[in-house]
């Protein structure tokens, strides 16, 4: 089991909107990212945060896109579409989700509009 796993979905959310605000994005995109893959509305999302659910809780209570596989690309060298573990995958789609954003990708190609 790794330890992304057990960690709060809390301890990795600041990095999320250092990095998309470094590169001119908001947080309220981030959210629309995080929305589009959980179905987790901002109050949700937020309660979660505050409540520091962890990475396999946090994608155990979401309901994934049905699109989610035309998320596809590499993340850490890794490519998403190719990860075997279903938890793993989750937490990668949304890397990937917000490496995209914060490469100045327009929006409805990150929703996969």
């Amino acid at each position: 089991m790794s330890r992304i796993f057990t960690t709060p979905v809390s301890a990795v959310y600041p990095h999320y909107v250092t990095k998309v605000e470094k590169k001119g994005r908001t947080v309220a995109e981030l959210h629309q990212v995080i929305q589009w893959l959980t179905g987790f509305d901002e109050a949700t999302l937020q309660r979660h945060l505050a409540q520091e659910t962890t990475f396999a809780d946090f994608f155990a209570a979401a309901e994934l896109n049905p699109r989610v596989d035309l998320i596809t690309g590499s993340v850490c060298g890794v490519k998403v579409q190719e990860v075997e573990d279903p938890l793993m995958r989750s937490i990668r789609y949304l890397d990937k989700l917000v490496d995209e954003l914060a490469k100045g990708r327009p929006m409805e190609k990150v929703l996969r509009s």
